[in-house]
């Protein structure tokens, strides 16, 4: 079986695997109690996506160790941590972390209709599944005028990757075609997806979404990150490499 044929697998089994390496890796970034998005990690308290989350039911959409779920709970929402990663959820437990935590498919999350409020990611599993599928799937999880928000990698910055040699640093040349773009598969990674902006405006719509803000995230002027493998600091000064969605269920 190749590694595209179950893309779910492939993706858990490489967090399972990575999972200790990766919060060993970024745990000092992630766990400065500040929410913020990102590589960059730009605090929430400038770029305002969530909004005052407070008596709110949250579901965090491939929540890693939970660090984002742990600092919304002190900010007085009502969180759920869902990922497919146990190795990731046991980060979570090594934190303390009190919120309650799901081992599941984002595509089928085991929720009733209309569970919850916001359902958020940051990087998590709206960048590691078929948009086709979790859109629908978010849209279900919702309450009316329930918010949709998450970060990804930008098409363009996919797009700039050299198809030889995905381990190689981002180039500044285009190495992809933008059409037919939805998978991304880097060899011994994450399998990754994203879509042009036309395809994201189609299926919020056709899903019964209405677009709040897209957000292309620049890095703050003289930051740092623990994610250098993910693009250099002067890459994302002259392009995005993040982008955020906001939109709400009608």
């Amino acid at each position: 079986m190749s590694r595209t044929d179950d893309p779910e697998r492939t993706n858990r089994e490489f967090w399972d695997a990575d999972a200790d390496a990766y919060q060993a890796a970024h745990s000092k970034q992630l766990d400065d109690g500040v929410m913020a998005w990102g590589v960059w990690q730009v605090p929430e308290s400038e770029l305002h996506v969530l909004g005052d989350v407070a008596g709110k039911d949250v579901l965090e959409l491939g929540c890693g160790a939970a660090q984002w779920s742990t600092q919304l709970a002190a900010a007085g929402a009502r969180p759920v941590g869902l990922d497919q990663s146990r190795g990731q959820l046991r980060q979570a437990q090594r934190r303390g972390s009190r919120v309650p935590l799901v081992a599941a498919s984002a595509l089928h999350a085991p929720f009733r209709d209309a569970s919850f409020d916001l359902v958020f990611c940051d990087h998590g599993a709206m960048s590691f599944c078929d948009p086709a599928m979790t859109v629908p799937e978010v849209h279900r999880l919702l309450r009316p005028g329930g918010l949709l928000a998450f970060s990804s990698s930008t098409l363009l910055r996919m797009l700039c990757f050299r198809t030889d040699d995905p381990d190689a640093p981002i180039t500044r040349k285009l190495q992809q075609p933008q059409f037919g773009a939805r998978m991304f598969d880097w060899g011994d990674g994450t399998i990754d997806y994203q879509i042009p902006h036309f395809e994201w405006i189609r299926l919020f719509r056709d899903c019964g979404f209405e677009i709040e803000d897209l957000l292309e995230v620049r890095a703050p002027k003289g930051a740092t990150s623990t994610f250098s493998d993910y693009v250099d600091y002067k890459w994302a000064r002259r392009w995005p490499a993040e982008e955020i969605w906001k939109v709400r269920k009608r």
